[in-house]
């Protein structure tokens, strides 16, 4: 057939080359239905009416010439002549005479659609443009999509919208700053039969992580009802994290569960009013749920990897993707709706290390959802009405409920951007990150707490949690070129806390992870004690039942909480570095620190030096503690096993005495974590003079040390480093701190075991880690921000001792 003259294509009679003819999105649908359905991924059938039908309506109308007319004098910077100039020509478009022969054939097809699902049946009408989803130029939500739509009426008055909205005023403006010529775009329409997200949920899906662009998980947004409430950002949807390298040797790697609020939803409207849709509020007790069974994760998380590859290898390198997704509640099945390549973090260069540093601390103001890494400080303007968007000024921060894609005009110029609703998923998100603008996202209450005029300073650069503090602050960006840092012999390794950090972190040069300490995830994620999610029904405190209720919704069983907030934790720290060595140090609370924690203090003891009292080792073994334990345990196997991150290697902090090892391994034991089963290596900390003394027979009974030069500092010069009034003689270069750590150093090498250093020392000195270079240590593990600095004086000593970097 002859597709360049066709009003109507199917998508079985697409490819993505076809993106001229039906634009990006249905291109993709047509590529994605021919290919991928045979491999397993849902996508519901339709049809596109093409460009050529959308030029043959200009042409047929005779309106070519009236649209270039209203835009001959066209100022994208005037808000109001926009917004003339805009209205003008959709209603030309939409008052156009509209040829009776393409209507019948849209008609005709709609028809042969209903006959495969049903009478009367429902569809997305959705616009395409033709110059969409290209690598420079995203386009997207630039056009306007219409959902629930039945009947021929229905169907083309839907079709007029859409061919209308190629002139909405954020595709004018957009066009506008990427050049594009308004005629040599054409847009498209995509006619799809609706899935039932509305009696179920939906999403969008990302192939790698929005934020940093990691590309090994799939990253999944949902909440319940149509998904146009969470590509708007109306909600605060759900997020997921899947890790594809293990999904795809049939492991089950969800490594990180998050409900959002979900307060409202979209569903299909009944009552016979003006829209076939509307939204409606969220019962308080669903908001709590996940939207998706772990099952259902997989599933998506597996169509992502297969669609991606899909694409990459059509491609020729590798080519993330952004996904929208839909749960059918009638029959329980999940589709993909649309898919178009991910236009970000595929433009960046991965050889420049570019970080955002805070160089001074301000007033907390409001918090949120980080979107990208960036800093920026600016002017707050609340603009609660899009309508109002002509009182926005270049280089102010951007306040508002939710954005969409009549608010690019003014997005563009902003400093940054703060929102009361929305997801990473979300247009205000999609578009920060597009523009390179630091965005915080559903901070609830924004627009009520920032004030307009006063000055502000928004920061991403911490991780998951987006801060807008009072003031505008001094930051800094600094810059690597990665190409020119030096190798070295000696492995250097990061100190990880946060998970929410991990993926980001892991672009800096790297051996892998050093220390990871589950104290992080216990304090943050999960904040309750062990003993309290175990007792959970001996106990009476109303106020500690309430807390631990409001943390553990989804939890029937209050110690699977505890088990599944630590794989996640760390797992996210794992997957970010994997297949690197990936340390994880048992839990080394002290009791005071323990006693913090929510129901603490009704199980733990009153010590006047907590510092060298029930710490580490000692607990593990304890019968007031084994069973909290046995809950990391459970918890490490599981990111072993089920998550298939077999990277993760296990380190017992603060064991005092060799018999207290063996009793630490022999409990492991019990709880089915074996030294030595598939790949399990189990390191010690070397922090206490004992260990340095005992340090062969330590060495029999583990895989390696790991030096915690703070503690081995303190307990050498027998003071406690919590107390200001001997902390001056504090100090890990102190001559005996050094020759007991070189002498621990020369007996692990001799007995050809692991031995690196995960204390503060070599991040803060870097005379230091030349010093640790010089006895020969095999790891320096350092903390994110020293790494390159650091990094550049091992090589320097290497090269002045004649150690060859390979």
């Amino acid at each position: 057939m002859d597709k360049e003259n066709a009003f109507i294509l199917w998508f079985d009679q697409l490819g993505i080359e076809d993106v001229g003819l039906v634009g990006g999105k249905n291109a993709s649908l047509g590529e994605m239905y021919r290919n991928l359905v045979p491999k397993g991924v849902k996508i519901p059938n339709g049809f596109a009416v093409t460009s050529y039908a959308y030029h043959y309506l200009l042409d047929h109308a005779g309106i070519r010439d009236d649209i270039q007319r209203i835009l001959s004098d066209l100022d994208t910077t005037d808000m109001d002549n926009l917004a003339e100039r805009g209205h003008k020509v959709r209603e030309t478009i939409r008052n156009a005479n509209f040829p009776q022969e393409l209507q019948d054939q849209i008609v005709k097809s709609y028809y042969d659609l209903s006959s495969q699902y049903g009478e009367n049946t429902d569809v997305a009408v959705r616009s395409s443009a033709t110059a969409e989803d290209l690598p420079d130029a995203s386009f997207a939500g630039q056009q306007e999509t219409y959902l629930n739509i039945k009947g021929p009426e229905q169907l083309i008055d839907a079709c007029k919208r859409c061919f209308a909205s190629l002139f909405t005023n954020r595709a004018i403006s957009y066009r506008v700053d990427k050049n594009f010529d308004h005629f040599s775009i054409g847009l498209s329409i995509g006619v799809q039969k609706m899935v039932r997200s509305d009696k179920a949920c939906s999403g969008v899906m990302f192939s790698l992580d929005t934020e940093s662009g990691f590309k090994d998980v799939a990253f999944i947004t949902g909440a319940y009802g149509l998904g146009e409430t969470v590509v708007q950002g109306a909600v605060n949807p759900d997020e997921y994290y899947v890790f594809k390298p293990t999904l795809k040797q049939g492991k089950r790697p969800i490594i990180q569960k998050k409900v959002g609020s979900k307060q409202i939803k979209m569903i299909y409207s009944t009552d016979g009013g003006k829209s076939p849709t509307k939204t409606v509020n969220v019962d308080p007790e669903e908001q709590k749920k996940y939207v998706c069974t772990d099952d259902e994760l997989l599933t998506l998380a597996s169509w992502a990897s297969t669609i991606e590859d899909h694409y990459s290898e059509k491609a020729g390198y590798h080519k993330p993707m952004d996904m929208e997704w839909a749960k059918d509640g009638v029959t329980g099945d999940l589709f993909i709706v649309q898919a178009r390549p991910e236009t970000v973090h595929s433009r960046k260069d991965a050889n420049v290390l570019k970080k955002y540093v805070m160089k001074e601390q301000g007033k907390t103001i409001i918090e949120g959802k980080s979107i990208g890494e960036k800093i920026g400080c600016g002017e707050v303007n609340v603009i609660k009405d899009v309508h109002d968007i002509n009182k926005f000024k270049e280089g102010q921060v951007l306040v508002t409920d939710m954005t969409d894609p009549d608010w690019e005009p003014i997005m563009k110029i902003a400093s940054a951007i703060v929102t009361n609703r929305g997801g990473r998923t979300c247009h205000a998100a999609i578009i920060s990150r597009e523009l390179g603008i630091p965005c915080v996202v559903g901070t609830l209450n924004g627009t009520e707490k920032l004030v307009s005029a006063h000055e502000i300073t928004v920061d991403c650069s911490q991780g998951d949690t987006g801060y807008v503090y009072s003031g505008r602050l001094h930051y800094e960006i600094e810059e690597h070129n990665l190409d020119n840092l030096p190798a070295t012999h000696t492995k250097i390794t990061m100190n990880i806390a946060q998970p929410d950090q991990a993926f980001e972190q892991s672009f800096i040069p790297n051996d892998g992870v050093g220390l990871m300490r589950e104290e992080f995830v216990i304090n943050s994620h999960i904040k309750v004690h062990q003993r309290a999610l175990m007792e959970y029904n001996k106990l009476t405190d109303k106020a500690v039942i309430e807390k631990i209720d409001e943390l553990t919704y989804n939890y029937p069983d209050k110690k699977q909480f505890f088990v599944d907030k630590l794989a996640e934790g760390v797992a996210m720290i794992a997957a970010a570095f994997y297949p690197k060595k990936v340390i994880v140090r048992l839990s080394d609370f002290k009791s005071n620190e323990y006693a913090n924690l929510i129901g603490g203090k009704l199980f733990e003891p009153v010590e006047d030096n907590p510092m060298i009292g029930w710490r580490g080792a000692s607990r593990y073994y304890d019968d007031n503690y084994k069973q909290g334990f046995a809950l990391e345990c459970v918890a490490l196997k599981k990111v072993r096993e089920e998550f298939g991150l077999t990277n993760l290697q296990i380190m017992i902090p603060f064991c005092r005495t060799v018999d207290e090892g063996k009793k630490v391994l022999a409990v492991m034991e019990e709880n089915n974590l074996r030294k030595g089963e598939n790949g399990l290596e189990v390191y010690v900390m070397c922090e206490i003079p004992s260990n340095v003394l005992l340090a062969e027979e330590f060495l029999e009974l583990f895989d390696g040390f790991s030096i915690g030069s703070n503690d081995l500092t303190q307990l050498t010069l027998g003071l406690d480093r919590d107390s200001e009034l001997v902390a001056h003689v504090y100090d890990e270069r102190n001559p005996a701190v050094k020759k007991l750590i070189k002498n621990v150093i020369e007996i692990a090498n001799s007995k050809g075991k692991y031995i690196g250093i995960c204390g503060q020392a070599p991040s803060d000195y870097e005379d230091f880690a030349q010093f640790l270079v010089e006895c020969g240590i095999q790891a320096i593990s350092l903390n994110p921000d020293t790494v390159i600095k650091t990094r550049l004086k091992i090589a320097e000593k290497e090269q002045e001792l004649g150690i060859n970097p390979n």
